[in-house]
């Protein structure tokens, strides 16, 4: 049987099994130890674990990232957090140019199995810098792979799969479900759930084929509830992985509905939805009923916190494009 946990909870339940389960499993970041971090995720483990594995760093993120990547190469397990995802650009040089391509510099002799936990996205009311969605720049990088938990159950069990991977893993956190509440068997074992890199069917469908990842699975979801009432049958798919991405759930279901829509909050140009929009043109053709569409933030800087949601996509904007796809 299992419990209800929120995502936080989860992510903090989760980082405290790897830890116990490998004593090479380091926590490092700004203000994550004695207070805990800003949304409390490493609460209590610098208590537990000591001070010499959840560690409190300057306000350093390159140097967080760099020194993280040291501790890789002599054989531990670094887990990084970044405060906030606008925080994460003066460590961008480390991750683009260190941690992306050392398993390539070194013709494969060495791996970097290091995490970068960066909650992202808006929705909280946040100050500038504190709201973005900056998976594309990661996503793009060959060398790394990034993944977004939207549940609590996969929050649990995907933050100890990337802690155990060889390879760095950029891992996101949706801040604004931090706090929403959801079952998690944690007597489970870790090697028999669904692979680290893999999409999910979280509600079948028939009519149209709706993609998600991180904070928008459960706008997606809202949306399926409410076009259900009218009689329209959507099924969702959380991606789960933006690199590299699981098609093969996604050409069953766009093969199937012949219709397909995108969500995610980071802006629309060159945003993952183009690249699943591309794959999905080449693969499925001749199945498709319509164009597919995307349902994103503006291609605008992040606005201030009061006109956010007009800037973040919303059940409304996402049942406006299941319409447009049925009027083609």
């Amino acid at each position: 049987m299992g419990e209800t946990l929120t995502l936080g909870k989860a992510l903090n339940l989760g980082l405290r099994r790897a830890m116990e389960d490998d004593s090479k499993v380091i926590l490092m970041g700004e203000d994550i130890g004695k207070l805990g971090g800003v949304f409390r995720i490493t609460d209590g483990l610098q208590k537990d674990f000591g001070d010499e594995r959840v560690i409190d760093t300057p306000l350093a993120e390159s140097g967080i990232v760099g020194t993280a990547i040291g501790l890789a190469l002599r054989g531990y397990r670094p887990v990084v957090e970044i405060q906030f995802d606008g925080f994460v650009y003066p460590a961008y040089d480390q991750i683009v140019c260190q941690v992306a391509k050392m398993h390539f510099r070194s013709r494969g002799k060495v791996r970097l199995p290091m995490v970068i936990r960066i909650p992202f996205g808006g929705g909280i009311g946040a100050v500038e810098h504190h709201s973005e969605s900056p998976e594309a720049y990661f996503s793009h990088t060959a060398g790394l792979k990034v993944v977004a938990c939207s549940n609590p159950s996969d929050a649990y069990w995907m933050i100890q799969q990337a802690i155990a991977s060889d390879d760095p893993i950029i891992f996101l956190e949706p801040k604004r479900r931090y706090w929403e509440k959801g079952e998690v068997d944690t007597a489970e074992e870790l090697s028999v759930q669904e692979p680290l890199h893999s999409s999910k069917v979280v509600r079948p469908g028939t009519d149209v084929t709706v993609l998600a990842y991180g904070p928008m699975v459960r706008t997606a979801l809202d949306a399926a509830n409410a076009a259900a009432e009218d009689g329209r049958s959507l099924e969702v798919i959380d991606l789960r992985s933006m690199s590299p991405l699981d098609m093969g759930p996604v050409y069953a279901s766009a093969k199937r509905t012949g219709r397909v829509v995108v969500v995610h909050e980071a802006a629309g140009n060159l945003g993952m939805g183009s690249e699943l929009a591309a794959r999905i043109t080449e693969e499925c053709f001749y199945s498709l009923e319509a164009p597919v569409l995307r349902v994103t933030g503006y291609d605008t800087p992040y606005p201030a916190s009061r006109l956010e949601e007009e800037y973040l996509p919303d059940l409304d904007r996402v049942l406006d494009a299941v319409d447009r796809s049925f009027g083609w």
